[in-house]
Formats: structure tokens, sequence, C-alpha cells
């Protein structure tokens, strides 16, 4: 069946299924449409069996991915689920389909970008990765596998400070901390993804789907904490404290949130 897509790339390179957000002009930031389209490459890829391995990248040199468009986003997003983009959807599905994805990072990694790298099985970052979170300097945070899982990625500790302080990260910190496999010259990385890729599409397609499914199945207990987080952070966008964020963003400035904290 052909599927045609108009916010994202894809292609079947060898056993590698290469899913590339195309919207450079806007960091590769996602939209709803944008989530249904991935969430449906994804179902693509996954069941297909010639290909044994995933790639989820971002179009240009600039951005992997910077999370929701902001500019689709005044106290709701534009599309369908609880906060107008199927986040927990496109979770689920990069953790359900049973093949690994490999998160491609060249550039910017960062809010719901960095989430999608800590979801991937496996993430391979060019020396000119930056990741990073920007929530709470947003008015937005990820009250699921963004927060609880990036724990268990990286440590207590280390998810505590990349979500209250809001640093970035290269990406040899990224390796280093656990939430990047592998660092490399940036004009390596798409040889050393498509390699990974098709190290993995010569193994057992059937034992690569059980091993996933039981690291998952560690962790399911947080899709139920990512699904009731979407419904409180869906009641504190519609509050002035997380428009702010917007606002300021829109107006250039600092954000002042405490003035509207309660």
């Amino acid at each position: 069946m052909t599927v045609e897509f108009e916010d994202i790339l894809y292609e079947v390179r060898n056993t590698v299924a290469w899913i590339t957000i195309n919207r450079p002009e806007k960091m590769n930031s996602f939209r709803g449409q944008t989530c249904d389209e991935i969430i449906k490459a994804l179902n693509k890829a996954g069941y297909d069996k010639g290909v044994g391995a995933i790639v989820l990248a971002g179009a240009g040199d600039r951005a992997f991915c910077t999370g929701g468009d902001q500019s689709a986003h005044n106290g709701n997003y534009d599309g369908r689920g609880t906060i107008g983009l199927p986040m927990e959807e496109l979770h689920t599905a990069i953790r359900d389909v049973p093949k690994p994805v490999i998160a491609r990072v060249q550039g910017f990694a960062i809010g719901g970008g960095n989430v999608l790298c800590t979801i991937c099985d496996l993430t391979i970052a060019s020396e000119k990765a930056i990741f990073g979170q920007v929530g709470p300097k947003m008015g937005s945070v990820d009250p699921g596998y963004g927060t609880a899982f990036l724990a268990r990625v990286v440590g207590e500790k280390k998810a505590r400070e990349i979500w209250y302080l809001n640093r970035r990260y290269s990406g040899a910190e990224a390796v280093a901390m656990g939430l990047a496999n592998i660092c490399v010259p940036h004009d390596q990385l798409d040889a050393e993804v498509q390699k990974w890729g098709e190290e993995i599409g010569e193994r057992s397609p059937t034992a690569i789907a059980i091993a996933k499914r039981s690291f998952n199945a560690d962790t399911a207990h947080q899709s139920g904490i990512a699904g009731l987080g979407m419904y409180a952070l869906k009641l504190y966008y519609d509050t002035e404290e997380s428009r702010e964020g917007v606002n300021a963003l829109k107006d250039k400035r600092k954000p002042d949130f405490r003035k509207f904290a309660k």
C-alpha cells in the first residue's frame, strides 16, 4: 500500500527504513499531522518483513527535532489527542513497533525531540548534536516518558538536572550520561546509523522483537503515568502561567511565570 506523506520522508535503504521529519524551516518541530504521519510510517516499517530496523531522523543540519511547533500552540496544539498532539500514541508506537528504532541526531534534540531520543531504542549522535529540555522555560513539561523513563535512562539525579535547569548537552555528554549510544564525526553520522541498522537487519527478527518487548515490559506501567500526566498537562496549558511561556516567545522577552503562579 502506498502512503503519501507531507511532513515526513519515508525511504527504505537496504533493510533499514528511514523516517525523516521534513520540516527544517520549523527546526523539525512537530504539529498534529507530523505525529500522525510518523505513527503511520512506524507501522508501515514495523510490519514490513523486508525491514530490520527503523531510523528516526530530522531533515537538514540544524535540528533532529525541537518538539511541538509553538506556532501551532496557543493553550492547545492543532491536532487530535489530549493536548492537541497524539503524543501518547506516538510514544507508544515507537515502543510497540517490533523493530529497534534508532534516533539519528545531527543537531538540536530539544524538548519533545529530546523525549523522542529517550524513547528510541538506540541513539546515535553527531559531534554537532545538542540535547536538552526547555519545558519549564516555555510553560510546558512532559509528564510521562520524558520524565519517568528519562530517569531510568540517565538516572534520577541527572534527569532532574535536565528538567529543572534546562541546560544543553553535547553528543559526547549524552553518551556519558547514557542518553546516546555513540557520538561520531558529523560527516560519518549517516554511514554509522546505516551500519547499525544493517547489523540489526542480519539478526533474527523474532528474537529482536521478543527482546524489545522484554525490555519494554519493565517500564510498561509508565504508559499509565503518561496518560494521567497528559490530562494534567492539558489543564496546565489552560492557565495564564503556561500561556506566559508562549507569549514571551512571541514577544521576544524573558517570561515572568511567577506573577501567574498560584
